[in-house]
């Protein structure tokens, strides 16, 4: 589920850094996950549902079906 299927965003890694008096303390693992939705999507004349990232739906790469 954490995939968009149109562009392929997926979860990210990284660090969350904690900063005291200028310098760099601690490190945590942390995870950015993409701001998906399930919709239902016209895709070849047929209704799919799939899962699309927020940024696909408001640029218009998908047409919803009502």
């Amino acid at each position: 589920m954490a995939k968009c299927e149109i562009c392929e965003k997926s979860q990210r890694t990284g660090h969350r850094i904690s900063i005291s008096r200028s310098q760099v303390s601690r490190r945590a693992n942390r995870r950015w996950k993409p701001n998906l939705k399930k919709v239902k999507v016209i895709e070849n004349g047929t209704v799919k549902s799939m899962y699309v990232c927020t940024r696909c739906l408001r640029s218009n790469k998908v047409t919803r079906a009502i």
